[in-house]
């Protein structure tokens, strides 16, 4: 059974945020289009929209990817994690309470990739170096805090979390 529809639209299925969504996409749409326009999920964000800044980050299957890079079509029966899966109705993620009360974030528009990412590294290595976290987040980029500041949140995050609390 083919996924066409007479709008030369196709329909895609995958677990997004732990949510199965059906939703139709344009062949050509890049899954961050899909995120934005086709399901209403504005957190990644498109900043040079060819895989060199990482501000539209999310995991895919588990891996870390820019979502400017990836077909829509490319998700279909997978999982998609994006920004707006970290947290639950009853509190942030520990990754976004450390950002908040390390000043790790001014604009706002790397924010969400740096978070997928930092999310990806931990679910990789909870218990990264300060150079295992320098090396992982490289792929995103920042105009207005430095990295000092991300990189010690990711750091206290990975102590709140493997502390358990």
């Amino acid at each position: 059974m083919s996924n066409r529809v007479k709008t030369d639209r196709i329909v895609i299925t995958a677990t997004i945020n732990g949510e199965e969504r059906t939703f139709l996409a344009d062949e050509r749409d890049s899954l961050l289009e899909a995120l934005r326009e086709r399901i209403g999920l504005t957190g990644a964000k498109e900043g040079c929209n060819n895989g060199n800044c990482g501000a539209c980050a999310v995991i895919l299957d588990g891996r870390l990817v820019n979502s400017c890079c990836v077909m829509a079509a490319e998700v279909q029966g997978g999982t998609v994690t994006t920004v707006e899966g970290l947290a639950t109705p009853e509190a942030l993620h520990p990754l976004q309470q450390a950002f908040l009360e390390d000043a790790a974030l001014q604009c706002g528009i790397c924010t969400p990739g740096f978070l997928v990412a930092a999310k990806a590294l931990l679910d990789h290595h909870p218990r990264p170096t300060e150079h295992e976290a320098r090396f992982w987040l490289a792929g995103n980029l920042c105009r207005c805090t430095g990295y000092d500041k991300i990189i010690r949140a990711v750091l206290n995050a990975a102590d709140e979390m493997s502390n358990g609390r």
